[in-house]
Formats: C-alpha cells, structure tokens, sequence
C-alpha cells in the first residue's frame, strides 16, 4: 500500500484542505493518507480550538485515513523543529511521500532550494547573526540573510509561510535521509493570512477562526465540510467555548505575577531577559492581545512571543525540551483511522522502531509526561466535571474508529 503523509493542525478543517488530501491522492496514486496533527498547542503558539479529537473526527470523515499525534515537544516549535518531528514521525511510519501546500506549487524550486542552502551553510549563518545583533527578529534576520545570498541566485522566496515550512520539509528528509518523496499542492484562492471570508468556497483558517470568535458561525459554512461545521456546533454548544488566548490568559497573568523572575528564566523560549519584561507588561494588561501589543519588539515577532507565552502557561522548561528533543520520539501515539488506515497499520507493523501506542496510560518518559500536562492546561477553562471527563478520557480513550 502507497502511503502519502501530510502535517496538519486542522485549527479547523476547512475545504482548503479538502481539496489537499484530493490533490495528494492524484499526485501520488497513494492508496492511503496519513496526517500527523499537533496536538492541543499550535506551531504559532494558540490553542487549538478545539480538542483533537474533534479535530481527528473532521480528517477522518473527509479523506485522512490514519491520524497521529504531532506531541508539543514538536507542535510548539520554530519551523525546523516543527518539520524535524514531523517528518521523523512520518518517515517511521513508512509514508512513501509527503505532501504539502505552497504558495508555490513546484517542488524542484524546493529541491533546489535545499541545495542552494546546504551549499552557503556556513555564510548563512555568518549573514543571520550579523542581522541578529542589529536587533531584528530571528525571522527577519533569516530573510535578510536569504535576500543577500540570493541576489545572483534565482531561487523560491522565503518570505511566505507555508514555502517556509516547506523548505524545512524538504530539508528535514534529506537531513534524516528519510525515504520519502516530497510534492507540494498549489494553495488556491485564500492566503495564509486573509483576514476575511469572501465568497469563495477555500478561505484561509484564520479568517474562519476569526468569524466564528465574533459569533459568525453561519458565515463559514460554505467554507468547511458539514461535518466539521456540525462538530464546531456540537463543541461549542457543549463546553461553551472555542478555545482562544483569551480563556487563558486570567491562569496566564496569574502564573507569570506569582513566579519569580528566576523561575521564569528557565522556561523554554524564555532569553535575553524577557523574563522581566513579560513580567512588568502583563501587570497593566487587560487581555492578552493588549499584553502582546505591549511585548512585541522589531526583535520579537508575535508568534515567536505567543510560543513564548505558551511555555509559560504550560510551564515547560529548557532542560525538559532538551532532553525531550534530543532524540527521536519514544513513542508515536495513534488518535484515528479509517479500515483502510487499520489495514496499513497491520501491514506494516514489522518496520517500526518506535512503538505505535493507543493510549497514553501506555506511553511513559518525558514526552509522555509532557503531554500529560499539557493536555491539563488545554482542558483547564472547562467546568471541572467536564475536565475530569475529558482527562480520564485522555488516558485510556482508543483511536477513533470511522468505517
């Protein structure tokens, strides 16, 4: 059986998407589509609005047939470290190709580019730092640099989100020498960033995330499957809430008034002094939109402070990320799958290394330790009999099952 991977956050599931898992399967002949799926916290540094497992539930009814976690260890991550995780994942899986969308649609440009890359390694990194110690984000640093190495060189922009990560797709397998095959899908009609819902059937998540925190749900229907607008219904009509910044910034402030500056120090993301800075800027904030206004610096990007802000909320240290990353995942854990996704776990169950577990009372070591907490948080705007629930079901609820 072909296999063809995606990377996915389905923060929700849109017809964009759809239209991926569609396009994957034309591309490659594969028999079968597997995504990786951060889990409760995103690679931006939100919350997911809703629960995986509903997230898992819109992917299988919409063409995913075996979904597995992408653990916080990775989720929460820069692009590189983002794409490491997800492709070691993938890669141990046994997916023969992976595909993701791109603003530019031509994966030699990405081949290339990887090439190009490899080869100025050492003046690249010598151009970020220059750009770096003038103050600007990492990310413009890294495109500035870029813009300098390429000036006699014909190359894929780096300047648009998803041909960034694919960059780093591209570059994860050939740094793991993954046997995997990359294809990019061309993203069609909405940006990554359109703020808007328009008329078109493909808008981007964050306009839909936006519609729906101004109590729209109507306007996106023509924009998702049914099936993922009934489960953001049912979600919502159910825990009275769609999970933003905003449920958590109240535990948020509480937690960085209430700890010492040294004890900030240690958590991840957490550099150059930012640990008096959140500190003094969360005191007069309001909400957390005001605190990030007031955090944000040329040198620090929102998301690079909303990951930051994640850490702190979750209270994830250096040390734990560290050690955590420090090798391939110690387990990968299944959320979903179709009968032709169960056919291609039993198939190739002889080539893992790394075992395939159900539920996490059956994981152990730090990541599992890790996800634990995190899922805590997550759940932790909720009634208390509902996070109770929700966590005993976190510990021994099995895959979903779609026939």
């Amino acid at each position: 059986m072909k296999a063809v991977g995606i990377v996915v956050e389905y923060n929700p599931f849109h017809n964009g998407h759809l239209y991926q898992i569609n396009e994957a399967k034309k591309m490659t002949n594969a028999d079968v589509v597997i995504a990786v799926m951060s889990t409760s916290f995103l690679q931006r540094g939100e919350p997911a609005i809703v629960s995986k497992w509903v997230r898992t539930q819109m992917a299988l009814l919409n063409g995913i047939d075996l979904v597995v976690e992408l653990p916080y260890i990775y989720s929460t991550q820069k692009a590189e470290t983002f794409a490491h995780g997800a492709i070691a994942i993938l890669a141990e899986l046994g997916v023969d190709f992976l595909n993701f969308g791109s603003e530019s649609g031509n994966i030699q440009a990405f081949n290339h580019l990887v090439s190009f890359m490899s080869s100025q390694k050492s003046e690249f990194d010598h151009l970020v730092k220059r750009y770096m110690k003038l103050g600007y984000s990492y990310p413009k640093s890294t495109s500035e640099a870029f813009n300098q190495l390429n000036l006699q060189e014909e190359t894929l922009p780096l300047t648009e989100p998803n041909n960034i990560l694919g960059f780093h797709y591209v570059k994860a397998i050939d740094d793991q020498k993954a046997p995997i095959q990359a294809t990019t899908t061309l993203r069609r009609q909405a940006h990554y960033h359109d703020p808007t819902i328009t008329t078109n059937p493909i808008a981007s998540a964050t306009s839909i995330r936006k519609t729906l925190s101004d109590n729209d749900s109507i306007q996106i229907r023509h924009v998702v499957p049914k099936e993922t607008y009934q489960l953001l219904t049912t979600y919502k009509k159910t825990y009275s809430i769609l999970h933003t910044w905003d449920d958590y910034f109240n535990l948020l402030q509480y937690k960085i008034l209430s700890t010492p500056v040294e004890q900030l120090r240690v958590l991840y993301e957490c550099e150059e002094g930012l640990e008096y800075r959140v500190k003094e800027k969360i005191q007069t904030a309001a909400s957390f939109s005001e605190w990030m206004q007031l955090l944000k610096t040329k040198r620090y990007t929102w998301t690079r402070l909303q990951r930051l802000a994640t850490h702190l909320l979750t209270n994830t240290s250096k040390v734990e990320m560290e050690e955590a990353t420090a090798t391939k995942p110690s387990y990968i854990r299944l959320l979903g799958m179709t009968k032709n996704g169960q056919t291609f776990i039993n198939k190739t169950k002889q080539h893992r290394q790394i075992p395939l577990i159900t539920k996490l009372a059956k994981a152990n070591g730090i990541q599992a330790k890790i996800e634990e907490r995190i899922t805590n948080v997550y759940l932790s705007p909720l009634k208390k009999e509902q996070q109770l629930a929700e966590m005993k079901q976190e510990y021994s609820r099995p895959p979903i099952m779609v026939t």
